[in-house]
């Protein structure tokens, strides 16, 4: 499918998912790095209520916004694609300059902020991704087919190590803890550039289930699942079914303690939701009477670079001891909280921001950036 007008489910559909990241990313920041809360590895029975709280609402975000995202970002390949098709220009040509000063962004953004940034992991998959799709629909069909199927491989020969009593969990780190809750900013700083290749773990090894999830995007635009029409609510349905039937009961795997699932729900059955997400808000914004909260979603979705960097580093500020330092501090009811006000504040700046210009402010930047050194 090509097609020159923007689709507005495209859009609402990004801003959902980068709001949805921090649904995960905020525990990260209000556990002060310490991975195993947003994990069930240290628990054997039953949780108490403010545990069993935190993992309701990783269980509707971890992974499956990240998923969504994803996907999304292979939305955005396929319109770049088009885009350069109907130009008559050189695929992937510009789109690698993009795709580098992406992965710069990513770089400045692991250094300063956070950790855990998937930017740079999203800007090696697109490299990657843009050549695929540049060999045609065959070499994306087999590519879906061989890498998809290495990464479940991988998931579940985890599983059955970690079923047969394999130790899968992430310990907590404690170095980590102190240097969030007491260190400066640049004691910070200094701990990601030395361990850098410690915390870009995660980056390297989510890059086939990336290449995967682009590549499904990029299907699911051809095939015109995003496009207000007969055709697009009936694939939508389809998304819909399968979140349902299948991605919610595999999910529901995340409440069996002792952290078996957690490599499996994350990895491997959470993308499953992020297609019923798909078909659950193409199938709510039918509803006009709240069409000013989609058109709000939109436009974070326009600029979900910048929200996507704005809300680390407004957690970094809330959470961390060289700013409010109330890492450690809340319980889950307050963290969830401190995640719907952070999400509404940037709905509201992503709105403002949007009725003065037409790009978010790290949008403009890698546009101007990338004119510039095309042509040159």
């Amino acid at each position: 499918m090509q097609t020159n007008q923007r689709l507005p489910l495209i859009d609402i559909l990004r801003g959902f998912a980068v709001l949805g990241t921090l649904g995960t990313n905020i525990w990260i920041f209000a556990y002060l790095g310490d991975l195993s809360y947003i994990t069930t590895s240290h628990y054997s029975g039953w949780w108490s209520f403010d545990d069993f709280l935190r993992m309701l609402v990783l269980f509707f975000v971890n992974g499956k916004l990240l998923g969504l995202l994803t996907i999304m970002f292979g939305v955005g390949l396929e319109l770049k694609y088009q885009q350069s098709i109907r130009k008559g220009n050189a695929w992937p040509g510009v789109y690698i300059w993009t795709v580098l000063f992406l992965f710069v962004e990513g770089f400045i953004h692991f250094t300063l902020v956070m950790e855990y940034d998937i930017l740079m992991s999203y800007a090696v998959t697109a490299i990657l991704v843009a050549f695929i799709v540049k060999a045609g629909d065959k070499t994306i069909h087999r590519a879906l087919y061989t890498i998809g199927g290495f990464h479940a491989l991988m998931i579940l020969l985890l599983l059955i190590s970690a079923l047969q009593g394999a130790n899968m969990s992430l310990p907590s780190n404690e170095s980590i803890v102190t240097i969030y809750q007491h260190g400066t900013w640049f004691e910070q700083i200094y701990n990601r550039l030395t361990n850098f290749w410690f915390f870009r773990t995660e980056a390297i090894f989510i890059i086939p289930m990336n290449i995967f999830l682009f590549l499904l995007g990029v299907k699911l635009m051809r095939t015109g699942v995003f496009a207000q029409d007969e055709h697009g609510r009936h694939m939508r349905k389809k998304l819909l079914s399968i979140g349902l039937y299948i991605g919610v009961p595999l999910n529901l795997l995340i409440f069996i303690p002792g952290g078996a699932f957690d490599f499996p729900v994350r990895y491997l059955f959470a993308p499953l939701l992020s297609l019923g997400y798909i078909g659950i808000i193409g199938k709510l914004i039918k509803y006009k009477k709240v069409d000013w909260l989609w058109q709000r979603f939109g436009e974070v979705g326009k600029m979900s670079l910048s929200c996507y960097v704005l809300q680390n580093v407004l957690s970094s500020i809330i959470f961390y001891g060289w700013g409010f330092g109330l890492g450690g501090k809340l319980s889950s009811f307050e963290v969830i909280g401190m995640w719907i006000v952070l999400s509404l504040f940037q709905l509201f700046i992503a709105h403002i921001f949007l009725k003065h210009f037409h790009y978010g402010p790290l949008e403009w930047l890698r546009k101007h950036a990338v004119q510039a050194v095309a042509h040159k």
